[in-house]
């Protein structure tokens, strides 16, 4: 809507940031008045973690009448930048992030607004750690009769929407707080829960399923976090805090919980052995009353408690057994010995013969646990294996790619997409959502072998599928979804398929990603793998 410039307040000599509202959208009545609306709605609010709007002016500049909004300049950066630098954050910075941006949202709650945008480019940090809320510019007003945009439109972001905005219901703070549900778990998990394909993909995919558990993907997060986060994401508004206010008090709760320090390892004394009881010759002594219990310990004073006039604990037997003078016997006893017989040799035989016929049968039919057979399927846009000249093997390697995994993810089978052999394949681990439960994306990354331009031609041996294909210039291989920047290509379809890819930047690393699964007869429980069969290379 606006661009944002760095200006100087004269009469009061200070730095300021001035809002200037698209010279494109300035004839615009109904941008005009939204953001003449949220100027004087910002400037109601008053409150040290949401950004002062100070004045609203308009004017003519170059022979188009302009309007800007004069706010407080605000030294730092978005949080957007900074998961962008660094991904994950620590739960301490994130409960502190939440915090402040829950005490933001009540101010605005009461006084009946809803943000509509809560989201990481909205949140602004500075140096000294403090956390603004900002962009009011589609907030709603509660009482508003008039919003000035139609219920059946969705305000916001995509991947910051509540279910009741995807849905066109009517709005309260809880939507707000959802969103803010949505920003904590990215900065905890280092993405978002939904992603699709398409904007609307992303909008509607919190209403059909759950997002993965935050535990899951990051075990060691303080007591009631995950709990106070999954709250906030619950479909129905009723199933979330009730307010900003109850949202910054359980933060603080859990941000002043002692975080559990290991114990040190105390070595443990050797059990002394009880006094054997007096034999029965000896004369009768006074028996001493024992003294009072503790609850802790051993009794100390050298008492050993006694029951029935024995002594507690497990008694100690002297070995008495006369030592035998003569020498062990050389030999086992017959009814042990081992003896071969002729039915012994007939199972031994047995056993060597099939033993020689699995080996015969192993060399000529082969192992193929880890490469699964994939016939890659007649297409119209099919190509032949050798039309395009591809050398699929020549300097190529190909290694797994899942960054949001846990390790178990499985890279066999992956060397086989290089081999050219069509009835080769590398397969994902069997899962239980077709979208990966949340995940990124799973995939491979292929060492092209040099830096050039060409062709990338994959076949896709699962649908439906959604797939993407990124590439990566010459240097080390990233290790990142960042670090291979926007796809070259995005790939949907519901049949398996081979695809040709025009990579038209000099590349070295190709990453082949599935975004969604198809349905796997080989998995039972979990029935959702995505397949490739050969990935092959044909520079320009």
């Amino acid at each position: 809507m606006a661009e944002v410039w760095l200006g100087t307040d004269l009469m009061l000599n200070r730095q300021v940031a001035v809002k200037l509202l698209k010279p494109a959208l300035a004839s615009d009545p109904v941008v005009a008045e939204r953001f003449r609306r949220e100027a004087i709605a910002v400037a109601q609010l008053s409150h040290p973690n949401i950004v002062a709007v100070y004045d609203s002016v308009e004017d003519v500049i170059e022979g188009h009448r302009r309007q800007a909004v004069v706010m407080q300049l605000i030294n730092g950066k978005s949080l957007r930048q900074l998961l962008d630098d660094q991904k994950r954050l620590s739960p301490e910075l994130t409960m502190h992030i939440g915090s402040c941006v829950a005490a933001a949202l009540d101010a605005a709650h009461q006084a009946n607004m809803v943000h509509r945008d809560v989201k990481p480019g909205n949140i602004l940090i500075t140096p000294d750690g403090r956390v603004l809320l900002t962009d009011f510019g589609i907030a709603k007003g509660l009482a508003d009769a008039d919003d000035l945009t139609s219920d059946h439109i969705m305000m916001g972001t995509a991947k910051y929407l509540s279910p009741e905005q995807v849905r066109g219901f009517k709005l309260d703070g809880r939507a707000d707080l959802y969103s803010l549900g949505l920003v904590l778990y990215e900065c905890l998990a280092g993405r978002v829960p939904f992603l699709g394909e398409t904007d609307a993909d992303t909008a509607l995919a919190r209403l059909n399923r759950d997002p993965t558990g935050l535990d899951v993907l990051r075990p060691t997060l303080p007591r009631g976090l995950v709990q106070l986060v999954h709250r906030l994401l619950q479909r129905k508004p009723l199933d979330r805090p009730a307010s900003g206010a109850e949202v910054r008090n359980a933060l603080t709760a859990i941000a002043q919980q002692p975080r559990p320090t290991p114990k040190p390892a105390v070595p443990t004394k050797p059990a002394v052995p009880p006094k054997p009881a007096a034999p029965p010759s000896a004369a009768p002594t006074q028996r001493r009353s024992p003294p009072p219990a503790r609850r802790n310990g051993p009794p100390t004073g050298g008492y050993t408690p006694v029951h029935g006039g024995r002594p507690a604990g497990a008694p100690i037997r002297v070995d008495r057994t006369p030592p035998d003078p003569s020498r062990p016997k050389q030999r086992p006893n017959r009814m042990f010995e081992q003896r071969r017989s002729p039915s012994m040799l007939i199972v031994g035989g047995l056993l060597f013969a099939a033993f020689v016929i699995g080996l015969i049968l192993w060399a000529t039919l082969g192992n193929d646990d880890t490469k699964q057979p994939f016939t890659p399927p007649s297409s119209s846009s099919e190509l032949g294996p050798d039309s395009t000249g591809a050398t699929p093997s020549a300097g190529m390697s190909a290694t797994l790619f899942d960054p949001d995994g846990d390790g178990t993810e499985t890279a066999a089978g992956a060397a086989s997409v290089l081999d050219g052999n069509p009835q080769t394949s590398w397969s994902t681990l069997c899962y239980s959502d077709r979208f990966l439960g949340g995940k990124a994306g799973v995939g491979l990354v292929v060492d092209l072998g040099s830096t050039a331009s060409g062709t990338l031609r994959i076949a896709i041996g699962s649908a439906p599928y959604q797939l993407q294909v990124f590439a990566a210039p010459d240097g080390p291989r990233p290790t990142s979804l960042a670090g291979f920047g926007q796809p070259v290509k995005k790939l949907a379809g519901s049949e398996p398929i081979t695809v040709d890819v025009a990579v038209a930047t000099p590349s070295r690393y190709a990453l082949v990603m599935f975004n969604e699964l198809g349905k796997s007869s080989d998995c039972q429980r979990n029935p959702y793998r995505g397949r490739i069969g050969e990935i092959s290379w044909s520079p320009n």
